[in-house]
C-alpha cells in the first residue's frame, strides 16, 4: 500500500479507506469529568486493549493519531506525557491536596486533566471513608444521626484548589475556541489555494515558489479542533501529492523534494528503529508519536518507488515498538490481576469479620483495630484492571459498611445498658454520700467495701458521664476511709510510736559501722534486734517496716559472712516476737500452718529425688548426673532441717 493510495477527493469528502501514512479518524475516548483517561500514556488503559490480532497495525496507528489529533488541538497537551502519574491511591488527604496544589500552580491546566481527576477521586474516596467514622464516633457518644455534621479543613482547601483548577481550565478552553475556528478555517482556504494552482497560467518556478510560501502558512497556522485534524491533513496531503504530479513538467524541483523528504523520512525510521531497543516502553511510544507526527505534519511525500518500502519499513518499528510495549502491559496485567486475588482476600476477611461480630466492647474494638488494619492493606496493595476496578471498590466499601453497620447496631444496644448502669451507678454514689460521714465503723466499713465491689461489676456508663460520677464517687469513698484511718491511727498511737521509733533503729542499721570481728559485731547485731523487739507493735498497715528490717539484716549478715542458716533463724526469731505480740491470734496460726506445708513439701520433694537416685544404681558416683543429684538431695535435707527448727520454735509459744 503505498502513501498516495486510497486518499480524499479533491473536494474534501472523507476517504472510503485510511491511507498508511494518514490513519482514519476514531472516536475519541469519553474524557467525562469523572473518569478521564489518557489514551496512550497509563497502564490501566492499555492493559484494556484487546489482544494482538491482525488488525493490530491499524490499531495502534489509530492510537497513535487520535493521541497527535489531541495534542494538535492544544499544543499545550503535550505536557501531560512529562508528568508523573503517582501511586494517588497510597496518598493521604493531606498528600493528595498538596500534590493538587502543586500541579495546579506549575503545569499548564490543559496537561494535568487526567491527573488532577484521578486525584479528585481518590480524595473523594478517603473522605468519605473519614466521613463514615466521624459519624460512628458521633453516634457511639449518644448523638442523634440527623444531628450528626463534620466539615474539615484539609476538604475545604481541596475544593478551593479544586475550583482554582476548573475556572483555570474553563478560561482556557473559552479562549483558545475561537482560535481553532480561525486556524481551521485559514487551514482549509490554504488547502484551496493549493488546489488554485493548478489552474494559475505562469512560470513554474512561480507557481512552485507560491506552493512553498503556501507550506509555511500551514506550518504556521496553528491548533485546530480535534475532530477536523485528519481530514484536514488528510486532504492537504492529497493536494500536496497531486502539486508534484502537476510538477513532472519541472522535474528538478519535484525531485529535490522528494529527496528532502525521503533523506529525514528514513532518519526518523532509524530513529524508531533504535526506540524498539529501548526498555522503557512508556518513553519510546510516546517519542514514536512524535516521529509519527513529523513524518505527518513536517514533511512531504518521497518518490513513488520509495512510498511503499519507507512506509512499511516504518510501520515495522511501529509494531515492534507496540508489540514490546503490549508484552510489558501484558506482565503489568498479572500484576494487576495478582493484586485484584489480594483485594478479594482481604474483603473477604472484612466481611468475615462483619458475620462474626461480637458480644462485647473490648472485642468490638478488637474488630475495629483488624478492619482499620485490613483497610489499610486493601489500600497498599497496588493497582487492579481498570475493568474491575470500581466494581472491586464498590464491593469493599459494601463490606465495611456491613461491618460498621453491625458494629454500630451493638453499640445501640450498648447505649440502652449503659444508661442502666449508669443509674446503678447514681444509686451506690448517693449510698456512699449518705454514709460518709458515719462514725459507725464496723457498721459502716463493710458496707462502704461493697458498694466498691458492686461498682466494680456493674460495667460501662456512657462515656460523657464516666469520669464525672467516678470523680463523685472516689470523694465520697476516700472522704469515709480518710476518716476511718484517722480513727484507728489515733487509737493506734503507741503504735505510730512504735513506728517511728523504727524507721529511726533502720536508719541506725543501715549505719551501722562493723568492727570486723564477727563476735563482736554479731553482738552487736542481736543487741540492736532487741531494742527493735522492745519498740514493740507498729499498727497493722504500717508493718510493711518489718520487711524493709528483714532486708537491711540481709545486707548486714553478708558482710558479716554469717552462714544463710544462722542468719535465717535470727529473722526468724524477730519475726515470732512480733507475731505473738500482735491483737490477732491467727497470724501466727497462719505462720504455724505455713510452716507445716513447706515441711511437707519439701520431704515430698525429697523423697522423688532419692527415687530418683535408684535409675543410677549401674552409673559411677563420678557421673555428673548422679553428683548432681546428690548436691540437691543435701541442699533438701539442710531446707528441711531448716523448717523443723523454724517449726519446734513455734511450738514453744503455744
Amino acid at each position: 500500500m503505498s502513501e498516495h493510495d486510497n486518499l480524499q477527493e479533491a473536494d474534501g469528502k472523507k476517504a472510503t479507506e485510511s491511507t498508511p501514512e494518514k490513519a482514519e479518524k476514531i472516536t475519541s475516548e469519553d474524557q467525562s469529568e469523572t473518569n478521564s483517561k489518557e489514551s496512550i500514556e497509563t497502564p490501566e488503559t492499555a492493559v484494556e486493549h484487546d489482544a494482538v490480532d491482525e488488525n493490530d497495525e491499524e490499531k495502534v496507528l489509530n492510537e497513535i493519531e487520535e493521541s497527535n489529533a489531541e495534542d494538535a488541538e492544544d499544543e499545550g497537551n503535550k505536557d501531560r506525557h512529562q508528568i508523573e502519574h503517582k501511586e494517588y491511591d497510597k496518598m493521604s488527604l493531606e498528600a493528595l491536596t498538596e500534590e493538587l496544589e502543586k500541579l495546579v500552580k506549575s503545569e499548564k491546566v490543559q496537561a494535568i486533566k487526567s491527573h488532577v481527576e484521578n486525584i479528585r477521586s481518590e480524595f473523594k474516596s478517603k473522605f468519605h471513608s473519614l466521613l463514615e467514622e466521624k459519624k460512628e464516633e458521633f453516634l457511639n457518644d449518644g448523638g442523634n444521626e440527623i444531628d450528626f455534621y463534620y466539615s474539615s479543613p484539609i476538604q475545604k482547601q481541596f475544593k478551593e484548589t479544586y475550583k482554582e483548577y476548573r475556572s483555570n481550565l474553563n478560561a482556557h478552553y473559552k479562549n483558545i475556541e475561537r482560535n481553532l475556528k480561525d486556524n481551521l478555517a485559514n487551514r482549509l482556504e490554504i488547502i484551496e489555494d493549493i488546489k488554485g494552482l493548478f489552474n494559475v497560467e505562469e512560470n513554474i518556478n512561480t507557481t512552485y515558489k507560491h506552493f512553498k510560501e503556501l507550506q509555511d502558512r500551514w506550518k504556521n497556522a496553528g491548533p485546530i479542533p480535534r475532530d477536523k485534524y485528519n481530514n484536514a491533513w488528510n486532504s492537504y496531503h492529497h493536494h500536496v501529492e497531486m502539486f508534484y504530479d502537476f510538477l513532472h513538467l519541472n522535474r528538478d524541483l519535484r525531485d529535490l523534494d522528494f529527496k528532502h523528504n525521503l533523506e529525514q523520512k528514513v532518519k526518523i525510521i532509524e530513529r524508531a528503529e533504535e526506540l524498539a531497543e529501548d526498555d522503557d516502553h512508556n518513553r519510546a511510544f510516546r517519542e514514536l508519536q512524535a516521529l509519527h507526527k513529523m513524518w505527518k505534519e513536517e514533511l512531504g511525500p518521497v518518490g513513488k518507488e520509495h512510498r511503499e518500502e519507507i512506509w512499511e519499513r516504518f510501520k515495522a518499528a511501529t509494531k515492534k515498538i507496540n508489540d514490546k510495549r503490549q508484552a510489558y502491559f501484558a506482565e503489568l496485567d498479572k500484576v494487576y490481576e495478582k493484586n485484584l486475588e489480594i483485594k478479594h482476600e482481604i474483603i473477604a476477611k472484612i466481611e468475615a469479620i462483619a458475620d462474626k461480630g461480637a458480644n462485647s466492647h473490648n472485642a468490638w474494638q478488637n474488630n475495629i483495630k483488624e478492619v482499620e488494619t485490613l483497610r489499610n492493606e486493601f489500600f497498599g496493595a497496588g493497582k487492579v484492571p481498570i475493568k474491575v476496578n470500581e466494581a472491586t471498590w464498590a464491593k469493599f466499601k459494601d463490606a465495611v459498611r456491613t461491618f460498621n453497620r453491625n458494629k454500630n447496631a451493638f453499640y445501640k444496644d450498648l447505649k440502652k445498658s449503659q444508661y442502666e448502669n449508669l443509674q446503678k451507678k447514681l444509686d451506690l454514689i448517693k449510698i456512699a454520700e449518705d454514709n460518709k460521714d458515719s462514725d459507725d465503723f464496723d457498721t459502716t466499713t463493710p458496707l462502704m467495701k461493697k458498694i466498691q465491689s458492686d461498682w466494680k461489676k456493674i460495667g460501662h456508663v456512657p462515656r460523657k458521664n464516666s469520669d464525672k460520677i467516678w470523680k463523685q464517687f472516689k470523694t465520697a469513698c476516700n472522704h469515709y476511709f480518710d476518716k476511718l484511718h484517722a480513727a484507728k491511727d489515733a487509737a493506734n498511737a503507741e503504735g505510730n510510736e512504735a513506728y517511728a521509733e523504727k524507721i529511726k533503729l533502720l536508719d541506725e542499721l543501715k549505719g551501722l559501722s562493723l568492727s570486723g570481728d564477727k563476735k563482736t559485731d554479731l553482738e552487736a547485731v542481736k543487741t540492736f534486734i532487741s531494742k527493735w523487739k522492745e519498740a514493740g507493735n507498729v499498727p497493722p498497715h504500717k508493718r510493711y517496716i518489718e520487711g524493709k528490717l528483714n532486708k537491711a539484716l540481709d545486707a548486714t549478715f553478708k558482710k558479716l559472712k554469717l552462714n544463710s542458716k544462722e542468719a535465717e533463724l535470727i529473722k526468724f526469731d524477730t519475726k515470732l516476737d512480733v507475731l505473738n505480740n500482735a491483737s490477732d491470734s491467727r497470724h501466727l496460726d497462719n505462720e504455724r500452718s505455713f510452716i507445716r506445708k513447706k515441711i511437707k513439701d519439701v520431704k515430698a520433694e525429697l523423697n522423688q529425688l532419692e527415687n530418683n537416685l535408684q535409675f543410677f544404681s549401674n552409673v559411677n558416683d563420678d557421673n555428673p548426673l548422679v553428683q548432681d543429684v546428690h548436691k540437691n538431695i543435701e541442699k533438701h535435707k539442710q531446707e528441711l532441717e531448716l523448717w523443723k527448727t523454724k517449726l519446734d520454735k513455734i511450738k514453744e509459744l503455744y
